[in-house]
């Protein structure tokens, strides 16, 4: 009896040496993704109904393509004010950044349309006037250091990674605000750059190199917000920042 019983311990144990699925991980165990901002990671007007995140937003994409659990807090219309008074004093968002492997953040697209949109509306169709006001109005916005805020909130609560998205051109070709974005966005951009270059562990993934002008296949039409295929495109660019691919 003996000698049955340690046949079927060593039997056993064979079989889970040779089992690679044996000891995987169960869904919970796995490493996990937030992701924060606005519409973009929430996946706005994607045929859903809008009051959740879409699966086919680029956090949702990256979780499948590394195998990450995902937690995407992007909320249409938030400016980066909103955020980083939720990341401040919402335990929800700071359980979540605490809990965390890696960090998306996206924001500051709403900041700077709110700009563009003061500024053709005081300038009234005068151009000189509107390039005037809306230098003027970057100059005083105070976008990026609520991001480096945002940024500082985060690393306080966990010392996971995170990937910035800067801004890509949300404008058709086929819109005279195409050219006012590009005149504008390589500046702004920059910002976004150094803000990663500054900060331990920030990623910076580039959305308006990846984006190009490719708008017709990346931007949804009459919209601002990404097509599938520009989510896929988001998710591609994080995965490379994170070194995830």
């Amino acid at each position: 009896m003996k000698k049955l019983i340690k046949l079927i311990v060593v039997l056993l144990l064979a079989s889970l040496l040779v089992a690679p699925g044996a000891f995987a991980k169960s869904d919970n165990a796995k490493e996990s993704l937030v992701a924060v901002g606005d519409s973009i990671p929430f996946g706005l007007n994607l045929g859903q109904t809008n009051q959740n995140p879409a699966k086919t937003s680029y956090p949702y994409l990256i979780g499948k393509l590394a195998d990450l659990r995902v937690r995407n807090l992007g909320v249409p219309g938030w400016q980066s004010d909103q955020l980083l008074e939720a990341l401040q004093t919402d335990q929800k968002y700071r359980q979540a950044i605490i809990h965390s492997d890696y960090v998306a953040v996206t924001i500051g697209n709403n900041d700077l349309l709110a700009i563009l949109r003061e500024a053709a509306t005081e300038s009234g169709g005068n151009q000189a006037l509107f390039q005037q006001l809306l230098q003027l109005k970057l100059s005083q916005s105070d976008v990026f250091s609520n991001i480096q805020q945002i940024i500082t909130e985060i690393r306080s609560l966990t010392d996971s990674p995170i990937v910035l998205y800067n801004v890509y051109n949300p404008f058709q070709l086929t819109d005279p605000l195409h050219y006012v974005a590009d005149a504008v966005l390589p500046n702004i951009n920059a910002t976004f750059a150094g803000l990663a270059f500054a900060n331990e562990d920030v990623y910076l993934a580039d959305a308006y190199t990846a984006f190009g002008n490719n708008q017709a296949l990346y931007v949804l039409p009459g919209d601002i917000h990404p097509t599938n295929a520009g989510q896929a495109k988001l998710a591609e660019i994080g995965l490379q920042a994170l070194s995830l691919y």
